[in-house]
């Protein structure tokens, strides 16, 4: 294979260069005023991924925001099909006064790309890209036929990609899917990610009365709708941290000794996470260690809660009716469909006849899993390890995304790739990318097509495996 480390010493400069270029571009999808800059965004990364050597074509998404979709088909039957993953749009920048420099207009500074997007999700992606157009120019060929599917969309929730997937499932279809939209531990500990969490979300409504009570002429005597919901939610969890409705857990894939072994060497210090997030205490789940509760168990958080009276100074009334959001983060194998009855069948048997209730969902996302010891993750490991000169550990993600509605639609694994550190500040101001992490992903994107050629991973990949 073509000598990738001396692509990246010779052009690394060009390689920043060319990755500004597109990070200056606004491309904000969750702000209508930016649907230029989002389609824009997805023409630049069309360009690139054409210059690199693949055929490429933006498409639309339903009513949203443009796709980018490339590929490079000469490997050859006998090798396998990978198609990368990854979004071109970007999170807003607010607050704007607290960046150094501004988002938009990239800059370098101890060894770092500061710029939106310059980690979530652009600069992934370029990395990728980078190596395939090194490979191909150099060797004229790919190990592997490849494609790319970047959406615009990731950032506003990716509302159109199940749609999108099912138009496009046969030109996407390949033996696995390669994620470049997460991160490792730290700098010095690479790792990869082996699953994402997924979610639920839903609102609940009480209401006691037609209209707020008096609290002096009818204080004793009628319900109140605050109390019953903050009753309500206290009794979400029991006394050791679990969730407290019935069969919630009934389908929860356990974690592996070899999975909790590498919890336990992933560099971690609670009193560290405390400090960052300016916590007294780390509550949770008896028998799991934070990290563990943080992405490998399910969670259930009040994420908002209102009734009554507000407002500045003294109202004393009764409330008739009392509001909560609260969220679910599940793991392999919970469905939200299944789950979404069994939460409210739980808040109806609590309550007393006399309060009305409603629930409402706000849609659900399935969690996604590769197994530790499926080919595609030990062939990513085996890259990640030659880029940066040592074995790396697994991890899980705990939030969630669309990669399960990937693999689910193309009938094959997710493997994640990714470079980002946790102190890259995504979402956030002086959101930045590690330039030296950046190469490391060029040359580590490399090594997996390598990798995922070989003959034995190239056979089991087109095994299904699960």
């Amino acid at each position: 294979m073509a000598d990738i480390d001396a692509f990246v010493q010779a052009e690394a400069d060009s390689l920043v260069t060319e990755l500004s270029e597109w990070c200056a571009i606004p491309s904000i999808s969750s702000d209508p005023e930016h649907s230029a800059d989002v389609r824009r965004s997805a023409e630049h990364l069309a360009g690139l991924l054409e210059a690199a050597g693949l055929d490429t074509e933006v498409l639309a998404v339903g009513g949203g925001q443009p796709a980018v979709y490339a590929e490079w088909l000469g490997a050859g039957a006998e090798a396998p099909t990978v198609t990368v993953y990854g979004h071109h749009d970007v999170q807003p920048a607010d607050p704007l006064d607290q960046w150094t420099t501004p988002p938009f207009v990239p800059t370098v500074r101890d060894g770092c790309l500061y710029a939106r997007g310059a980690s979530d999700d652009k600069g992934q992606i370029h990395f990728q890209v980078s190596a395939v157009r090194h490979l191909l120019a150099a060797d004229g060929r790919l190990p592997v036929n490849l494609k790319f599917f970047v959406e615009g969309e990731e950032e506003s929730g990716s509302p159109n990609i199940d749609a999108f997937l099912v138009e496009h499932a046969e030109r996407l279809a390949c033996d696995l899917v390669m994620v470049s939209d997460t991160g490792m531990v730290a700098e010095h500990v690479p790792s990869l990610v082996t699953a994402m969490r997924g979610l639920i979300y839903l609102q609940v409504d009480l209401r006691t009365a037609p209209a707020d009570l008096h609290s002096g002429s009818f204080g004793g005597a009628v319900p109140n709708a605050v109390a019953e919901l903050v009753a309500l939610l206290a009794g979400l969890k029991d006394a050791a941290g679990r969730i407290s409705i019935p069969g919630w857990y009934d389908d929860v894939l356990d974690l592996t000794d070899e999975e909790r072994a590498n919890f336990a060497a992933l560099p971690f210090d609670p009193e560290e996470l405390k400090a960052v997030t300016g916590v007294g205490a780390l509550p949770g789940e008896e028998g799991f260690s934070p990290l563990e509760r943080m992405s490998g168990r399910p969670t259930a958080d009040v994420n908002g809660i209102w009734g009554g009276f507000t407002g500045i100074g003294s109202k004393t009334i009764i409330p008739a009716e009392a509001h909560a959001k609260v969220s679910f983060r599940l793991v392999a194998d919970q469905d939200p469909a299944r789950l979404e009855p069994l939460f409210e069948r739980w808040v109806r048997d609590r309550l007393p006849e006399h309060v009305e209730v409603s629930v409402r969902s706000f849609g659900g996302v399935k969690p996604a899993l590769t197994p530790l010891d499926h080919p595609g993750n030990r062939a990513a490991a085996r890259a990640v390890a030659r880029a940066f000169g040592k074995e790396p550990l697994f991890n899980r993600e705990g939030g969630s995304g669309p990669e399960r509605a990937l693999s689910d639609a193309l009938g094959a694994a997710c493997v994640y790739l990714g470079v980002m550190l946790p102190e890259d500040r995504i979402h956030a101001p002086n959101e930045r990318l590690l330039l030296a992490n950046y190469y490391r992903g060029v040359r580590a994107a490399a090594y997996a097509f390598e990798e995922f050629a070989m003959p034995e991973v190239a056979a089991a990949l087109r095994t299904p495996v699960r």
